[in-house]
């Protein structure tokens, strides 16, 4: 992972770890007025989890599909084009001693 990549995801955790202990403690100064009860607020932070988990598949995603953009914008070989080359080496590896065999 690139170290601006790094440095993004290390914030938005921060941020994410940050508006959860916010968010917690609101919920009980709430639970506490009785504005809320237990049961809500517990839907609530799992409502707000489960919107974290979601934007985190998102990213990671995105961040994927940007890594492989990348790539081939600068003319690297990927994972899928690496295996193609070796399927292939493999086929003609089995052709080459199919025939060195025929000639036999």
């Amino acid at each position: 992972m690139s170290d601006f990549l790094k440095k993004g995801f290390l914030l938005g955790l921060g941020a994410a770890v940050t508006g959860k202990e916010k968010l917690d403690k609101k919920l009980q100064e709430m639970v506490e007025k009785n504005e809320l009860t237990q049961d809500q607020a517990r839907t609530v932070m799992r409502n707000f989890m489960d919107k974290g988990e979601m934007k985190t598949d998102e990213w990671n995603t995105k961040q994927f599909e940007q890594t492989q953009k990348m790539a081939k914008d600068l003319g690297l070989a990927t994972k899928e084009d690496i295996n193609e080359l070796r399927a292939r080496i493999s086929e003609l590896e089995t052709q080459l001693d199919e025939r060195k065999q025929q000639e036999s």
